[in-house]
């Protein structure tokens, strides 16, 4: 039961580490600007 327990824990951990070699851009969330919404009128 244990073996069993580790390996899931081994695969569900190798699984979120390789979900996030994918992820790229910056590490923090932009600031809301009106930036956006000017852009989609004109």
């Amino acid at each position: 039961m244990k073996r069993q327990a580790f390996t899931l824990s081994a695969v569900l951990l190798t699984a979120l580490l390789l979900v996030g070699c994918g992820q790229k851009g910056p590490l923090y969330l932009p600031d809301d600007t009106n930036d956006s919404a000017a852009e989609q009128e004109g």
